[in-house]
C-alpha cells in the first residue's frame, strides 16, 4: 500500500513539473515550431500578427536586428524572423536596420536558413540614417535598436531619445491603420518607450497593450 502511495506521489509531482513547464512555455504554436519560447513578448507577438492580419499589412519595418536568429527567442524575441515569416506567409515586404555587423550577419544567417530572402532585407546602416531615407509608406514599425541598460540611467535617457528620433523621422511614412510595437518597455526607467510613447500618445495614437512591449494604434 505505501509502495502504491508512493508511485502516486511521484507521478502527480512529475504530472505538476511538466504542467508548469508547459504554462511557463510561451509559444506561438502553430505559426512558430513549438520549441521556440517567446516568454514576455508572446502576447504582443500574438496580437501585432492578428493586426497585420486584420490590416493586411504589406511594409514592415525593424531597427534594431534580431543578432541571434531563433538561437534565443525567450531572450531576445527573433521578431527579425517571426515578422518575416509573416511577411512572407501575406506577400509583403520587411526591411531590417542595424549599426553592428555582427548584429546583422546573425540576423541573415537565420534569414538565409529559413528562405526568406526574398521577403527580408537586412541593412546595414544607422537607423536614423536609414528612416531618414526610406521612402515607401509603412505599416507596421518595430521598434527594438539602441540596447538599453536596466542600472546606467545615461544610457536608459541616450537609448529613449535615440527611439523618439526614430519615430520622428518615419512618422510621415505611417498612416491611420499603421501599427507600432516597441521592445524592452518593462525595464526600469520606463524602457526603450518611455520618451516615444508620451510623445505618441499626444498625436493621437493609443496604447493597445503595456506590458514588456507597448503596442500601439492610432485612435
Amino acid at each position: 500500500m505505501i509502495f502504491k502511495i508512493l508511485v502516486i506521489v511521484l507521478l502527480l509531482a512529475i504530472v505538476i513539473h511538466f504542467s508548469l513547464k508547459f504554462i511557463k512555455h510561451k509559444s506561438l504554436y502553430p505559426f512558430m515550431p513549438f520549441k521556440y519560447n517567446f516568454r514576455r513578448r508572446r502576447v504582443t507577438f500574438a496580437k501585432t500578427l492578428k493586426l497585420l492580419d486584420e490590416r493586411k499589412a504589406k511594409m514592415i519595418v525593424e531597427t534594431g536586428t534580431s543578432r541571434e536568429g531563433l538561437k534565443n527567442t525567450k531572450g531576445d524575441g527573433g521578431a527579425t524572423i517571426v515578422f518575416g515569416k509573416w511577411a512572407q506567409q501575406n506577400n509583403a515586404k520587411m526591411h531590417s536596420v542595424d549599426i553592428s555587423e555582427d548584429s546583422v550577419k546573425g540576423a541573415q544567417d537565420e534569414i538565409n536558413v529559413q528562405g526568406l530572402n526574398q521577403t527580408v532585407t537586412v541593412h546595414l546602416n544607422d537607423s536614423l540614417e536609414f528612416l531618414k531615407n526610406f521612402e515607401d509608406t509603412v505599416d507596421f514599425l518595430y521598434l527594438d535598436s539602441y540596447d538599453y541598460s536596466k542600472t546606467d540611467t545615461d544610457i536608459q535617457i541616450k537609448s529613449q531619445e535615440h527611439h523618439l528620433k526614430e519615430f520622428k523621422l518615419i512618422e510621415n511614412k505611417l498612416h491611420d491603420n499603421s501599427v507600432v510595437l516597441i521592445d524592452d518597455c518593462g525595464l526600469p526607467g520606463g524602457g526603450k518607450g518611455k520618451t516615444v510613447v508620451e510623445y505618441m500618445l499626444k498625436k493621437d495614437w493609443k496604447v493597445l497593450i503595456d506590458a514588456y512591449q507597448i503596442l500601439l494604434v492610432k485612435n
